[in-house]
């Protein structure tokens, strides 16, 4: 345990990039072989807008690291957070660590995000893709991840988790946000099986239905747990899925200017 820790603390930038690269590859081709839905669209033409957002992911990334590596240093030094009050193995620990950065970073902050008005015309950015794939996990529009990022920063702070910890649990929402938002076909019993414990792609599809209420269910990121315990859940018949949202012209998808303008143009309605 000791050994993986070290090395995942020890993870670098070039990794990091590795890995995303791989998980993008590994589902864009997986869409390819087992679509969902046969969507008529330039696949490439759609993923540029979204990797425009992916390299404001990266940038905001790179400047939050700075931030996070002195709340780790300072936590570290001073013994600062839940996790030093504990005595528990590492490995009880790290799942401590883990269920907390799902809930409070990304099941919580999402729900926000929904509920919040000014929080949600940010996150719109994500749910007006029309085709959604395995590229729409890198679509979030600069303000949303900065809120995001925000919500593990208080999470950090708080336990005093080390930053291998942190790290295990952000590698691995890489390789779940791009599968869930794979256009892939699963088989039912798989899926419905794996949707008791984690998100899966037929699970979150419902999230991105153009309307309300199925857009404010399924908030969870990696468990599931999350959306049973708080009664968000659904899971329904993905065939019935529109993508997009009601508010919002299908033709802005796909337009860059638009879309990173959109939180701040109060023309859009936000319910």
């Amino acid at each position: 345990m000791a050994q993986m820790l070290d090395y995942f603390a020890e993870f670098s930038d070039v990794q990091k990039f590795l890995w995303i690269l791989i998980c993008l590859v590994i589902f864009w081709l997986m869409e390819l072989l087992l679509p969902r839905f046969s969507f008529v669209y330039n696949k490439w033409k759609h993923a540029r807008i979204n990797f425009v957002f992916l390299g404001t992911t990266i940038i905001i990334n790179i400047l939050m690291a700075a931030l996070m590596s002195g709340v780790f240093l300072w936590t570290s030094e001073s013994s600062f957070g839940l996790l030093h009050l504990l005595s528990w193995p590492v490995w009880l620990e790290l799942l401590l660590a883990f269920m907390l950065l799902d809930l409070v970073a990304q099941y919580f902050s999402h729900y926000l995000l929904h509920k919040v008005r000014w929080m949600w015309k940010f996150h719109m950015v994500h749910h007006s893709d029309t085709h959604v794939d395995v590229t729409t996990g890198t679509r979030h529009h600069p303000g949303d991840y900065l809120i995001r990022e925000l919500f593990s920063l208080v999470v950090i702070l708080l336990t005093g988790m080390p930053l291998s910890y942190y790290l295990i649990y952000r590698l691995s929402t890489v390789l779940f946000t791009y599968w869930t938002h794979a256009n892939i076909r699963m088989p039912l019993w798989l899926d419905k099986s794996l949707s008791w414990i984690v998100v899966t792609p037929d699970m979150h599809k419902f999230h991105h239905h153009f309307e309300r209420p199925w857009t404010d269910t399924n908030f969870g990121n990696i468990l599931s747990i999350w959306d049973r315990l708080f009664g968000t859940l659904v899971y329904e018949d993905p065939s019935s899925v529109r993508y997009g949202l009601d508010v919002l012209q299908d033709d802005t998808s796909d337009d860059l200017w638009y879309q990173m303008f959109l939180p701040f143009d109060r023309s859009v309605k936000t319910d």
